[in-house]
């Protein structure tokens, strides 16, 4: 028995994330390793999966305009991957129908009939496509669309809605705590460097090799995660908290400005993921690192109390993740309108639980990967209002994807009075 390849692997991710509850990325790792995809034929079906996804509102209703009535969600699945590759990939139209009728199983002469009507009408469907609402365009929720129009204006939106539906651009950071790494980039021509963002270069291809990552030379890492850690601008020498550390991108980042110098306390929820940080960090070479768990949701009083006291502290709180919807595949699709709320209680509790570590004169950076300012600036003066007096606000700074060309982000420094 062969084993599935490249497209049936796409429609099994599809029936596993619509009828279940794991994300999308997890459930492409699993089938892929279990069906043994590796190089193009592992791309062909990562793209065509998160590319369904990016894309579904506007695949649904291009399917409800084309065949009337109920379907039953296999031949659903079937259509949407057939259409997405008729409407948004270069794939060649006959490749595209022939190899999704093949995948229908019982009902391909209703695949294959579909599917040749919309090749026939492809231009038609296309512009009748882009007068359909914001929401079915783009295929965003609603209420994210209604969200960043009062907040962005509708031009913004939809530039914003556009980059969310493009696959991601994979950038690497240079790792100074090795040696050799700044060379190795400087002689890959698939490397470019990211104006204004020192030792971060965009890959062309979509990865670096392997050995680069393996030797730690490089981290993959987008140039977004510099606000805070600039913000921040932990010093040799100092003592920092990185409260909400895992998978440790920024822990490193800071190890790579402090050179390794004075020390960095490392804390998560997770222990699991803190074995993810622990093993990241010895790959790059951070010597000036210890972890620790930590639920800042309910902290241990006794045990927070036996800590010394934090120069600077970041606190790069879990959010919403809507900075960052092109990388986090499914995000728009698992969000809901009352969560923001619920986040920034969180969020707030989590910031708040830090400031007693933090010595006078000391600095606090909040950060998110969210654009909205539930989460951001209302969390940080919400922290104010709870401690009148203590901070000073100094700054604030943030990033817009279709703006400045990489993930949303935002951060502010908070420096404790005395």
């Amino acid at each position: 028995m062969s084993r599935p390849n490249a497209r049936q692997t796409a429609l099994s991710a599809l029936r596993s994330w619509e009828n279940g509850s794991r994300h999308a990325d997890e459930i492409l790792a699993d089938l892929s390793r279990k069906n043994r995809l590796q190089g193009p034929e592992h791309a062909l079906a990562q793209s065509l999966f998160y590319g369904v996804l990016r894309h579904l509102t506007r695949l649904d209703a291009l399917i409800d305009d084309l065949r009337r009535g109920h379907l039953n969600p296999e031949l659903r699945c079937v259509l949407r991957l057939g259409l997405f590759q008729l409407f948004h990939t270069g794939i060649a139209e006959h490749a595209a129908v022939n190899e999704t009728v093949a995948l229908a199983r019982g009902l391909r002469g209703v695949v294959n009939g579909i599917l040749r009507n919309a090749q026939r009408r492809r231009e038609e469907l296309a512009a009748l496509a882009d007068t359909w609402p914001p929401a079915v365009r783009f295929s965003h929720p609603d209420f994210l669309i209604e969200r960043w129009e009062r907040q962005f204006g509708p031009e913004a939106t939809e530039k914003l809605c556009r980059w969310n539906n493009e696959p991601p651009a994979v950038f690497a950071r240079t790792n100074r705590l090795r040696e050799g790494a700044e060379e190795a980039l400087q002689t890959a021509s698939e490397a470019a460097r990211v104006p204004g963002k020192a030792g971060f270069f965009r890959l062309a291809e979509g990865a670096p090799p392997a050995a680069w990552i393996d030797e730690g030379l490089v981290y993959i890492q987008d140039p977004s995660t510099v606000l805070a850690c600039n913000l921040l601008h932990p010093k040799r020498g100092e003592r920092v908290l990185d409260a909400c550390a895992a998978p440790g991108g920024k822990t490193a980042l800071m190890a790579d400005r402090m050179k390794n110098g004075g020390r960095i306390v490392a804390a998560d929820s997770s222990p699991d993921r803190l074995g993810l940080l622990r093993e990241n960090l010895r790959r790059l070479g951070v010597e000036n690192t210890e972890s620790i768990v930590v639920d800042w949701l309910r902290p241990k009083k006794n045990f927070l109390a036996s800590l010394p006291k934090f120069d600077a502290i970041l606190v790069d709180v879990p959010c919403s993740n809507t900075g960052v919807i092109r990388r986090r595949i499914d995000v728009r699709w698992r969000l809901r309108s009352d969560e923001f709320s619920h986040l920034q209680r969180r969020q707030l509790t989590i910031a708040d639980a830090c400031v007693p570590l933090l010595k006078p004169g000391g600095r606090l950076v909040y950060s998110t990967c969210s654009l909205e300012p539930d989460e951001n600036l209302a969390v940080v003066e919400l922290l104010m209002e709870r401690h009148p007096g203590l901070f000073a606000l100094e700054e604030t700074v943030e990033s817009l994807p279709w703006r400045d060309g990489f993930d949303g982000a935002f951060a502010a420094r908070l420096k404790m009075k005395g």
